[in-house]
């Protein structure tokens, strides 16, 4: 079915509108920042926003809590009198965040190979002869076919990586789960000059988990959801301008 050349047109129509509009947003941002640089966001509540969606994982069935009124002794508390350690919606705790991956992959690959294949037709119920009727020149019944093939591949490939990654910041938890497990959601943002870097931390951590002075290692963070990266002048000369991203993805060749 073609497309009518009109329907087209408004088709093209909306999609450099579309353009125009992000082009135009981000255009504003920059011109709004010139001279102070990246503005940091608005300290907000992280459940509020349009896309955020609580966690929701397998659990198993809820146990009653076991409670002893006359103890002063909790289970899990490492403090005689009280836990200090994050337990409710609200709380914070500190996160301490090592990653250390590194990984090195060399792969290679050769493969050779040779066949060859002759036939001659020395009897054919007695047509062999009449081969070198039909076509003279062409036909030799002692050699009727011959197959060659030569396939040669090789491939060698290496693949080197390795970041560290290593900040304490504080978390909040936003969430808790049936099984008694917190969802916690740590942000960081700081500016040094016109270069701001974002941090983002997000997972699921049990209780116990939590160190005596409220915190916790990166390695008991279950689904940990890490962002880090930057925004501002340097993070811009680092990346192609926003009319060549769009040209390398809707460009098909």
């Amino acid at each position: 079915m073609t497309r009518h050349p009109a329907m087209r047109t408004v088709q093209i129509a909306a999609l450099a509108a579309v353009i125009a509009a992000v082009a135009g947003c981000n255009t504003l941002t920059e011109l709004s920042e010139v001279g102070d640089g990246p503005k940091l966001s608005q300290i907000e509540n992280p459940t509020a926003k349009p896309d955020y969606k609580p966690v929701n994982l397998p659990l198993p069935a809820a146990q009653p809590a076991d409670h002893n009124p006359n103890s002063l002794w909790r289970p899990g508390a490492k403090a005689f009198f009280k836990d200090t350690r994050a337990k409710d919606i609200g709380d914070i705790l500190t996160v301490k965040l090592n990653l250390k991956d590194s990984a090195t992959w060399d792969n290679k690959t050769e493969r050779d190979r040779k066949d060859s294949e002759d036939t001659d037709v020395t009897a054919l119920l007695g047509l062999e002869a009449e081969f070198s009727k039909v076509l003279p020149e062409a036909v030799n019944p002692a050699s009727m076919l011959s197959f060659g093939n030569t396939h040669k591949t090789s491939g060698d490939g290496s693949i080197e990586r390795s970041e560290t990654l290593e900040v304490t910041f504080a978390a909040i938890v936003t969430q808790i789960l049936r099984n008694g497990h917190l969802v916690i959601l740590g942000r960081q943002e700081v500016r040094v000059n016109a270069e701001l870097r974002e941090l983002m931390v997000m997972g699921v951590i049990r209780p116990e988990d939590i160190d005596s002075d409220n915190s916790i290692p990166h390695e008991k963070i279950a689904e940990m959801r890490v962002a880090y990266g930057g925004r501002g002048t340097l993070s811009n000369l680092q990346q192609p301008r926003w009319g060549t991203q769009i040209w390398d993805i809707l460009f098909p060749f």
